[in-house]
């Protein structure tokens, strides 16, 4: 079970070692030019930030540009999450290695909870973010609901901002460069390097635009449907094929 960090921020009475983590943060990115703008502006004023990193697929909307313009060092490479995340993680230097889509609203002093929270916790190899999704839909309040349960039995995905020690990545071995559920496998490794946290506050809150347009039960089917072939040994590219639907971005 996760260990919860309620803090807002750094608290007061945190060690003085919280301030010396410096988090790595990386992105991935296809065709985010809309959105990175305002999570890099949001990012740029935690004096945690040590870099960020956006690792792209090979966008045609002009991301990579905007990266470099707004500070960001841009790692190009093969376009799926897997292997975006693990080249980004590669080209890192913080302490901290933090994974973030590039449509969330990152919260302010969501740094300085990482930095604090393993600080404190030094057993800790990494955690995540409570997961709150946006919109008044029915289906976005229940998800948020939904994450919220499943992450007591140390399940969660990358929209929640899973952080972890950049020295206990690499002793994982890192991401793997797979198609579908990177996220999902890398989760379930970090369960097993140690006990977590999960910072309830400040929470991380993520887009439900991939949602737009589908009906929920169908949604949901498709969630266990591929959880199930993937516990049966399916292939993760054989996976992406069937989650992702005609016309929308492996991303």
């Amino acid at each position: 079970m996760a260990e919860r960090w309620e803090g807002e921020g750094a608290s007061a009475d945190a060690p003085e070692s919280a301030s010396v983590l410096r988090v790595s943060v990386i992105i991935p990115t296809l065709d985010e030019a809309a959105s990175l703008p305002l999570l890099m502006a949001r990012l740029q004023q935690e004096p945690e930030l040590a870099e960020i990193i956006v690792a792209d697929g090979d966008s045609g909307d002009g991301t990579t540009a905007i990266a470099e313009r707004l500070g960001a060092r841009v790692v190009m490479c093969p376009r799926g999450r897997g292997q975006q995340l693990r080249a980004g993680a590669a080209a890192a230097s913080g302490d901290v290695l933090l994974f973030l889509h590039a449509d969330c609203v990152f919260p302010a002093g969501g740094l300085a909870a990482i930095a604090a929270a393993l600080a404190q916790n030094p057993a800790a190899p990494g955690g995540n973010f409570t997961l709150v999704f946006d919109g008044e839909s029915p289906f976005a309040r229940w998800l948020t609901g939904f994450y919220a349960s499943i992450r007591r039995f140390g399940l969660y995905y990358g929209d929640s901002g899973i952080f972890v020690r950049r020295s206990v990545y690499r002793a994982m071995g890192g991401i793997k460069p797979i198609a579908l559920m990177e996220d999902y496998e890398f989760a379930g490794r970090l369960e097993r390097a140690g006990p977590t946290l999960r910072i309830d506050n400040p929470a991380l809150v993520t887009s439900s635009r991939k949602f737009a347009g589908r009906r929920a039960p169908a949604i949901v089917a498709g969630w266990l449907v591929i959880h199930l072939l993937y516990a049966l040994g399916v292939s993760p590219a054989h996976l992406a094929r069937l989650y992702y639907p005609r016309g929308w971005r492996a991303q």
